[in-house]
């Protein structure tokens, strides 16, 4: 049973997402008519708004972007590329100073300077918040004000992308399904700008809408994705039922509260000198053995903030007095949690991927500016930075270009099948095999395995399970690359290649065969986009320029 087209719209610019890189986005492609969707209630939903954690910037007296650039390559291990990593520190106080000029409000030491935090693997004080711990919740509200008063800008809630169009290789418009409709919105430029994909795994801090839908879009498309492998997971969420789970800012132990085991030993010193400081994958590693070894793990705030904690992280008590826990006199269990994907979709250094007409910005992108492991909170700098370029990228392009003239009975015919309900028991599998099976460790014949329950999984899905399937070429993608991967590096963990490899300073390159099913990977310079436009070689060096 097919259904046609009830609605069909038109907008220079179509953004998809709602965070910091797609409002970012919108309002740098001023001079456009832009319309940005996004499936819940824009600037209030997603991911940017739960971010406890601040802006990295190099604003400090002491600091320098320079010495910002080497903390971030340092945590990379070695798969950053360093033209990214520095265009993301050096433009960082100036996107800082276009977020104050719009609204917000960062937190202020006594002499009103910026009142700076550390945060693991920063050798200086450089992380800005608001709020305490709702820097996320500030950027996302100044953003959204701005957006709502564009003139430029149209906000569409509640509507989801489920297709891309293209005609004659390049990316048109969108499929949308929005208040019972289908639309066609076409579009010469469209910026995707959905997030992550934590939401696949059984246990994560990411809202329920992130699972991986721009990847699946981008792949279907017929773009290049790489560093899939590498899914970073936060050491301290509180370990508590439900999802997502409460996450405990990084922010703590930047303030001297200290991971400790059952008896209140520090048990990460064993492992690095810098111990609860070190780098993110160092410590989520450390914790997950503990608790694989049948030991409690704790973040112990009780001396370093005790009665402070009310007020200096607000977000993170109401969340422990939800759950009866009060950090000024007890210890909080804590579990790593899938947190954000530091590989998606190739972008270069204007957002553009490898399909004509369509950019990426945010989580779903990968600039190059986090390799295999994130330093903390350059996640939002990032999402601003390359919002705001790839928004005037979009709007450049396409005011070259015509408005796309597409017949609708010319679209594909998967994005005229009707979407049916999710199931909710396919979700929960998936999650649980990811968990298990591509998590904080992995070795070949679990991934191996993990690829063979996800293929036979996706066999019992019915055609019109679009959004199962998409969810699953995700998984999909993310077990591949991680197969590929035969070595240790940053957040990607083989049990059976426990050490770095120096002839993996590499990427692993995934895409989509044209049957829609089959994936092809490589390591970075042999696969290319589906149509053979773009060399997947020349993408990733684009983004090294």
């Amino acid at each position: 049973m097919r259904r046609g087209i009830d609605q069909v719209r038109a907008s220079d610019v179509l953004v998809a997402g709602s965070g910091v890189a797609g409002l970012a986005a919108a309002l740098a492609a001023r001079g456009a008519q832009v319309t940005v969707v996004t499936p819940g209630r824009a600037g209030r939903d997603g991911s940017t708004v739960m971010a406890q954690g601040g802006l990295a910037v190099a604003l400090g007296a002491d600091d320098a972007p320079a010495l910002h650039a080497g903390d971030t390559l340092a945590a990379a291990a070695g798969l950053a590329d360093a033209a990214a990593v520095r265009r993301l520190v050096g433009e960082g106080p100036g996107a800082i100073r276009h977020l104050v000029e719009l609204g917000a409000c960062f937190d202020r030491s006594g002499d009103g300077a910026a009142a700076l935090t550390r945060e693991a693997a920063h050798s200086r004080s450089r992380i800005l918040h608001a709020g305490g711990d709702a820097t996320g919740a500030e950027i996302a509200r100044a953003l959204g004000a701005a957006a709502a008063a564009a003139e430029w800008v149209r906000v569409e809630e509640g509507a989801v992308v489920r297709h891309l169009v293209r005609s004659r290789g390049r990316v048109v418009g969108a499929l949308l399904e929005q208040d019972d409709a289908r639309v066609l919105h076409l579009a010469p430029a469209v910026v995707l700008c959905t997030g992550g994909l934590g939401a696949l795994y059984l246990h994560t801090t990411n809202p329920p809408s992130a699972r991986g839908t721009g990847l699946a879009l981008a792949a279907r498309a017929g773009a290049v994705l790489t560093d899939l492998e590498f899914v970073q997971f936060h050491p301290t969420a509180l370990a508590a039922s439900g999802a997502p789970l409460p996450l405990l800012t990084e922010a703590l132990r930047g303030a001297g509260a200290a991971i400790v085991d059952e008896t209140g030993r520090r048990f990460l010193f064993d492992v690095d000198p810098r111990g609860e400081l070190a780098p993110r994958d160092v410590v989520a590693l450390a914790t997950w053995r503990r608790l694989r070894a049948d030991r409690a793990v704790y973040l112990d705030a009780r001396g370093a903030i005790g009665d402070r904690f009310p007020e200096r992280f607000p977000t993170v008590f109401a969340a422990c007095r939800e759950r009866d826990l009060d950090p000024r006199v007890d210890r909080l269990p804590v579990t790593p949690a899938a947190h954000y994907q530091m590989g998606g979709v190739v972008v270069d250094a204007r957002g553009r991927t490898t399909v004509p007409g369509l950019w990426a910005a945010g989580e779903v992108a990968r600039t190059g500016a986090h390799g295999a492991n994130r330093l903390a909170s350059n996640s939002l700098l990032e999402g601003l930075v390359w919002g705001l370029a790839t928004g005037r990228a979009a709007a450049a392009a396409a005011a070259k270009l015509p408005m796309p003239k597409l017949a609708v009975g010319g679209i594909a015919a998967p994005a005229a099948a009707i979407v049916a309900p999710e199931d909710p028991r396919v979700l929960a599998t998936l999650r649980a095999i990811l968990w298990e099976r591509v998590g904080l460790e992995r070795d070949g014949r679990a991934l191996a395995r993990a690829l063979a329950e996800l293929e036979a999984l996706e066999s019992t899905l019915p055609p019109e399970d679009r959004v199962g399937r998409d969810q699953l070429l995700v998984a999909r993608m993310v077990t591949t690359a991680a197969l590929a991967r035969t070595e240790s590096r940053g957040a990607h963990r083989r049990t059976d290649f426990p050490r770095a490899d120096p002839a993996w300073r590499d990427h692993v390159l995934v895409s989509l065969d044209p049957d829609g099913r089959s994936l092809r990977w490589s390591r970075s310079g042999e696969i290319g986009a589906a149509d053979g436009s773009v060399d997947g070689r020349r993408a990733v060096r684009e983004t090294r320029r």
